[in-house]
């Protein structure tokens, strides 16, 4: 686009914007932090493609402005952390649907890979899993207990050791996002393959009704949530593959700090899987329906407050005018 076409095409949003930082005594701080996120798309595509121009010496004198009153003015809510899980970050995760359905598609493959090489090949599910963990399963089969490994030790100890380490995984997922999306992809591959394999294993042995039966109780929302996590690593690395029209280092900053949202919105999910499987899933002589109603409202809660929810929020926002001038 030429530069006279981008300022005509943008000219009275900035005057607009420009007014509300000098001459309204009082802006309201929510609206003024709209427009300057408006204000830094623009700065960042003049700044790419319009370079030692007055436009951007406008916009970074402007910037300049809003980032002082924003600062000055804003308020923050009392129930800051309540309000981000419920409204913020809702509102603010519709846009990555598109990525999260990639994320999935990814682990399901990697999850059919594991499964076909599990029924193909015997020695498959050992190199994955490990022999100790296959023999000790066995045992537990053959003495008709088929999850009994999910009854040792303390239910508190088990609670904290598996919530600490879903989170750690959760965290690398992302983190790994860094290296241009390919280390995600990684984390999100060896998990596909691992739950495949552990899946089909048992499934091998005759016993699939009764060990999902189990697994899936703390599962549901542990494999989910990773997937979610992975979803953020993917939003961080796909900002440096894909900058738009920001620059790369305009568009990594802002990829990674979308991408902490996501992975920080896992935290209670992972502790609720944490509990669920050091508490309840150790139970493994409990009623069929008691157990495919955890489940159910496990599969309910992730897939309404992370795909309905947001969808339901931004409809109900997307006929609110948005004003910069009172």
């Amino acid at each position: 686009m030429r530069e006279a076409a981008f300022v005509k095409q943008n000219k009275e949003k900035w005057i607009a914007f420009e007014k509300a930082i000098n001459f309204n005594a009082d802006p309201d701080p929510d609206e003024l932090a709209n427009g300057y996120i408006q204000l830094t798309n623009d700065l960042a595509y003049a700044q790419t493609y319009y370079e030692k121009s007055k436009t951007l010496l406008y916009l970074n004198g402007l910037a300049s402005q809003a980032h002082q009153k924003i600062y000055k003015n804003k308020k923050e809510s009392k129930n800051r952390i309540v309000s981000f899980w419920k409204t913020e970050f809702p509102l603010f995760f519709k846009q990555y649907h598109k990525t999260l359905a990639v994320t999935f598609l990814i682990f399901a493959v990697a999850t059919a890979i594991g499964s076909i090489s599990a029924i193909n090949d015997t020695t498959f599910v050992r190199l994955i899993l490990g022999d100790a963990y296959v023999n000790t399963t066995l045992n537990n089969i053959a003495d008709g207990d088929p999850t009994a490994i999910y009854k040792g030790g303390s239910e508190i100890g088990t609670f904290l050791g598996i919530t600490i380490n879903n989170i750690r995984v959760g965290f690398l997922a992302f983190a790994f996002g860094v290296m241009a999306s390919l280390g995600t992809v990684y984390i999100l591959f060896s998990n596909g393959v691992m739950l495949g394999a552990f899946i089909t294993f048992f499934y091998t042995q005759g016993v699939f009704f009764e060990a999902n039966k189990q697994i899936w109780l703390h599962g549901t929302i542990e494999i989910s949530v990773i997937v979610i996590a992975g979803c953020a690593g993917l939003i961080m690395g796909n900002s440096i593959l894909f900058p738009k029209t920001f620059s790369r280092r305009v568009s990594f900053m802002k990829g990674a700090k979308d991408g902490l949202k996501v992975v920080v919105s896992t935290i209670p999910f992972f502790i609720i899987a944490g509990f669920i499987e050091g508490f309840i899933t150790r139970y493994s002589n409990m009623p069929n329906w008691l157990a495919f109603l955890i489940i159910g409202g496990s599969l309910y809660l992730i897939v309404y407050y992370y795909i309905l929810y947001p969808r339901i929020l931004n409809k109900r926002n997307a006929n609110k005018p948005t004003q910069l001038v009172h």
